[in-house]
This record gives structure tokens, C-alpha cells and sequence, in this order.
């Protein structure tokens, strides 16, 4: 069986037999009405696109609640489109992957087009502007990565891409961000016409990482007459763009050999990944969980489709922050790097093991519902402990999510300040706990630092993930060893008050002294991870 829209037709009994789920609507219909009067465009599309947003509009088509499909288009890494999309027409194959290993499988056909973003490409370039200047665009949404709305370095100078765009304004944009901004530039010559710029990133904020984006490019080519001073104004205006928050939640790892596999079992052919010159690994088929949320803030000058009949919540503003805080820094994300951290020490390669460990699992457990949910904040359209339920009974124990302590630990120094520093400042503000009363989440601090020594803890030497810190950071700790000795942890004291880094000075709030005697307890020799563990959440 051949994943093409000629495939799906003359095998259409096969596929049905093997148990995939087919697109139910008139897709020649739907193309066309998307090629004539697009309604949305999405910028990054990734797995986790494929396998949520492009799912649910495949609903609502089955459904007959839509009538346009999905545009597609990619600004990084241009082989994603011409190596993996096109050459299966745009479809993709979702393999939900359930926590008794069954599969269920559907061909996603949602994609209507798939678009390359390159100003130095005339024809696909000339076809965006064409969708950005169409009345009917009713949303662009974005899944680019975090990194992906900077517009400047660590160190606050501009990125050169981007300084370059400033100075040339946008009739030849390089850059990504410059590349979107000339678009909604674009859109705004041909009529001004209302859009929503919707980030769908994982981020904190992501409405208002965008919204700052395109607001410097409209003031910068503003100021230098680039760009007439309406054209801000148009930007500024949320009642013309409007650039809601969003929270996403669905893990999606990277395509699995095992479900390949199984799918070639069942007769389809060419399903191999590929990797890109840019080391994007990408295939036409998506592993994924069944879980997932998606909650939006309901701002669409334009309109917008009626996602709600799939599922997807809208909201007002003050919700979804609730929402996201409530995922980043107590029910999901600091579990999921406590296990990063000490699944890395154990020598764990899959999250689904470590939740089989007893003292891992007491240790999420404990951040989560002892330490986490006494202050969470509770958004009303979800019950944090529900949600914390689902996470620890059905999500990270699913054997069938081929994801890693590895992949989890990438860039921790830039997540424990939210994931776990939000904590530490709520316990400060309340009277009724105190502070004196964390225990796992120093722990997860210390347990931090032993992972950057690059130390397992049988004592064989492992390669950190990439961070950001790991050259000014690892050298602080290359020179502790793993023994009983007496160890000079103030070369340390630094490091702990760094409020970016923790979320908070870790000695103005008492609590540095309980992260360097966990740490003693770490390195105190090859096992020490195991027993200190053991110990700490008995």
C-alpha cells in the first residue's frame, strides 16, 4: 500500500481491513475551497501539528463542520516539505499509541498544501503573500520552537538575520520572523483585513513572544520608513491582530522504529525517515499519545473555525495563564524534569521505565500532589489533581511512548526557574507552609547538579544533553569526585543565588544549605544517587 492520495483510493479495502481510519470527506471539494478562500495556515508543521491540530480539523471535515483544510508552510528547514510531505501528498498516518499497546491508526488528510517560506523561492513566496492577502484568513498559528521568536541573543544585541531585516524592511526578508513579518506587512497593503497570529508553542506566554516579534520588525521598518507608521498601528490594533495565548499539551515524540515497523507490517511501503541536512528527522507517520489539550484564548477579530466540536477549549486570557501555570509548574513539566535529571543518573533511556521504579515514582508523586498542589493555581475549566492523575496513572507510564530521560534534559538550566522556582515563591508568600517544609524539590535541585558532572552513578562518564550552561556551569563541578571526602561546596554559593537560573536567590530563601547537603549525599560515592534517593522519599 502506497501512502498517496492515488494509494489510499485503490487500496482503500486494504487499508480498511489492516484497521485504518480513511478520510471521510470530499477532499477534491475541500482543496479547492482552500485554495480559493484559505482560512488557516500553519508556520513549523511538526508532529505535533500533524498529530493534533491537522487531526482535529480532519474531524470537524468528516464532520461537515468545515469545508477549507489546512495550508502548510516551512521556514527552517525547507527538506521537511520537499522530502517528506510532498512526496506522500500531503498525508500523513497518526499512530495513537495506547497504554495496553493498541494502536490506532488514521491517514490524516487534512494538509492541502504544503509551502516552502523562502522570499528567494518567487512562486512559493508569490502564493503566501496570495493566502496573506485573501479576506479569508481567519488564522496563521505557529509551532517554530521557543527559540524560534527571538529576535535577539543571550546577551540582548540583536541577531544578525534580524538586524539585517530591520535594515532592509520588507520587500527581501532572510530571516524567519522577518519572512512572517513582511507577510502580515503584505496583508496590510492589500487591505488591513483582521487575522489572529496564534502561537501554538509549549512556551510560557507564546501569544506575547509573537506579538512582541512582530511588533519590533513594524516599529523598526516604521521608524525608518520602510514601513508607513499605519502599519504599527495595524499590528498594535487586537481588534485588527490579535495574538491570543495558548497552552498545548500532547507528547509526540520523534517517529519510533517500532511503530514503523508494524506499519510496514500491514503492507505500506515507504515509510522510512529521513534525515534532513539540517539533522531534522522527519517520516510520514506520527507516534503519539491519545491525551491531549489545547486551550485558547478566544480572540479572532476575524472569526475563526469551530475547533470547540474537537475538543479544543476557548477561553478568556487570565484562564489560559492559569491553565499553562498550572501544567508548567506543578502538574507535568517539573515532574517531567525531575525524571530527565535522575533518569539520566540511573541510567534509564524511556520515562515509561522509570515510572516503574518505586523511588522515581515516589519522587514525582511527591513533587506533584505533596509539594505542587498545595499552591497550584486552579483555572476552573480543569481540575489540577485530575490532570495530575492522568499524568502519573495513564501518560508517562504508557509503555508504548518511546520518549527519554535524554530528550527531557535538554536546556534544564532554562526550565527549572519556572518548572520549579514558581513553587519555591509561592510557598514564601503564604503563611500557612513554609518554605523549610520542600524537601524533593531541593533535591531536584542537587540532583541537578550531579547530572552535570557527567557522572552516572555506578561512576562511568555520560555526555549531558545540550544547554546553554554548560560551559560556565560543569566547570564549577568537574572537580568534586565521587567519595566520602570533606568537599569545599562554596565555589557553589554563586551558582545558588542565581535568581535566573533557580527562579529565586536560593540562600535569601534558606533553602541553599539543603541543596549542598543533598549534593554531599549525591557524590558521596557510585550509588549515592540511588540510596539518597530511596531516603528522601521513603
Amino acid at each position: 500500500m502506497q501512502l498517496s492520495l492515488e494509494g489510499i483510493t485503490k487500496d482503500r479495502e486494504a487499508y480498511l481491513k489492516a484497521g485504518y481510519t480513511l478520510p471521510a470527506f470530499d477532499y477534491e471539494k475541500v482543496r479547492q475551497n482552500t485554495l480559493l478562500n484559505p482560512r488557516w495556515i500553519h508556520f513549523g508543521p511538526g508532529n505535533l501539528f500533524k498529530a493534533y491540530q491537522a487531526h482535529a480539523v480532519q474531524k470537524l471535515l468528516d464532520a461537515g463542520k468545515m469545508d477549507t483544510g489546512l495550508i502548510a508552510a516551512e521556514g527552517y528547514d525547507y527538506e521537511i516539505i520537499e522530502k517528506s510531505s510532498l512526496p506522500h501528498d500531503n498525508l500523513t498516518i497518526l499512530a495513537t499509541l495506547n497504554p495496553d499497546f493498541s494502536i490506532e491508526k488514521t491517514v490524516i488528510a487534512s494538509i492541502m498544501e504544503s509551502l516552502i517560506l523562502d522570499s528567494e523561492n518567487e512562486n512559493q513566496y508569490l502564493r503566501l503573500k496570495e493566502i496573506f492577502a485573501s479576506p479569508s484568513l481567519q488564522l496563521a498559528s505557529f509551532t517554530i520552537t521557543e527559540k524560534g521568536y527571538a529576535t535577539t541573543s543571550a546577551d540582548g544585541t540583536l541577531l544578525p538575520a534580524i538586524a539585517a531585516d530591520f535594515a532592509a524592511g520588507p520587500r527581501h526578508p532572510s530571516s524567519y520572523l522577518g519572512k512572517i513579518a513582511a507577510l502580515l506587512h503584505h496583508r496590510f497593503l492589500c487591505g488591513g483585513f483582521p487575522l489572529s497570529m496564534v502561537s501554538m508553542d509549549n512556551c510560557s506566554h507564546n501569544g506575547d513572544l509573537l506579538r512582541a516579534a512582530m511588533l519590533s520588525f513594524a516599529e523598526n521598518w516604521s521608524r525608518s520608513g520602510l514601513a508607513g507608521e499605519a502599519f504599527t498601528d495595524y499590528v498594535k490594533d487586537p481588534s485588527r491582530i490579535a495574538f491570543p495565548l495558548t497552552m498545548i499539551d500532547k507528547i509526540t515524540p520523534r517517529p519510533d522504529p517500532r511503530v514503523e515497523e508494524l506499519l510496514s507490517r500491514d503492507g505500506l511501503e515507504d515509510l522510512s525517515p529521513v534525515t534532513t541536512a539540517k539533522k531534522s528527522y522527519v517520516a510520514p507517520f506520527v507516534n503519539a499519545e491519545k491525551c491531549e489539550y489545547l486551550v485558547i484564548e478566544d480572540s479572532f477579530p476575524g472569526g475563526r473555525p469551530p475547533l470547540e466540536h474537537a475538543g479544543i477549549l476557548f477561553t478568556d486570557r487570565e484562564t489560559v495563564e492559569k491553565v499553562e501555570k498550572m501544567k508548567v509548574c506543578t502538574c507535568l513539566n517539573p515532574l517531567h524534569t525531575a525524571l530527565a535529571i535522575f533518569g539520566c543518573l540511573l541510567g534509564y533511556t524511556s520515562i515509561a521505565e522509570e515510572m516503574k521504579d518505586p523511588a522515581l515514582l515516589k519522587l514525582v508523586e511527591g513533587l506533584g500532589y505533596t509539594e505542587g498542589l498545595p499552591v497550584v493555581v486552579h483555572p476552573g475549566i480543569m481540575e489540577p489533581k485530575a490532570f495530575l492523575d492522568t499524568v502519573l496513572q495513564e501518560r508517562f507510564p504508557n509503555p508504548f511512548m518511546p520518549d527519554s530521560p535524554q530528550r527531557i534534559a535538554t536546556d534544564t538550566s532554562q526550565k527549572l526557574s519556572v518548572r520549579f522556582g514558581e513553587t519555591v515563591k509561592a510557598y514564601r508568600k503564604r503563611t500557612d507552609l513554609q518554605l523549610s517544609s520542600l524537601t524533593l524539590i531541593p533535591l531536584v535541585f542537587a540532583g541537578w547538579l550531579r547530572y552535570l558532572m557527567g557522572i552516572d552513578d555506578e561512576g562511568n562518564p555520560f555526555t549531558p544533553s545540550p544547554d546553554p550552561v554548560l560551559g560556565t556551569v560543569s566547570p564549577l563541578l568537574a572537580d568534586y569526585c565521587l567519595d566520602g571526602s570533606a568537599k569545599d561546596l562554596s565555589r557553589l554559593d554563586g551558582l545558588l543565588s542565581n535568581e535566573k537560573l533557580f527562579g529565586i536567590d536560593l540562600h535569601e530563601a534558606g533553602l541553599a544549605g539543603k541543596v549542598k547537603q543533598y549534593f554531599t549525599e549525591l557524590t558521596a560515592c557510585p550509588g549515592a544517587v540511588r540510596t539518597t534517593l530511596e531516603k528522601y522519599t521513603a
